[in-house]
């Protein structure tokens, strides 16, 4: 059974950084893509950026090009999203989450979810 637990959150000024980690087990994670989204009070859940395990190809929100780098470290089974030049719209619980097969930004077509960590950009 995949499991899925982040860490990382916090509350941060605007134009500060922070770096989410999410610990990722129960499987072998080869063919099978990593991704972020978030969800804001009153508003879906929304992709942020997503990683491909074998090759590490990416994708971004249009919102987060330019300030949100994500990686992966396969021999610690790990998915980073390093976030810079935080806005206090970047406010949200941010998911972790996977998929088997290639990159895709709908929350509806990933199957497993970690439980989410508060990231709060004060202005």
């Amino acid at each position: 059974q995949v499991q899925l637990v982040e860490s990382g959150g916090g509350l941060v000024q605007a134009g500060g950084s922070l770096r989410l980690s999410c610990a990722a087990s129960g499987r072998t994670f080869g063919g099978y893509t990593m991704g972020w989204f978030r969800q804001a009070p009153g508003k879906e859940r929304e992709f942020v950026a997503a990683i491909t395990w074998t090759v590490g190809n990416t994708a971004y929100a249009d919102s987060v090009k330019g300030r949100f780098t994500i990686s992966r470290d396969k021999t610690k089974n790990m998915v980073y999203l390093q976030m810079n030049s935080l806005k206090p719209e970047d406010t949200a619980v941010y998911y972790c989450a996977t998929r088997s097969g290639f990159l895709r930004n709908d929350p509806w077509e990933y199957d497993s979810w970690g439980q989410g960590t508060q990231v709060t950009v004060s202005s």
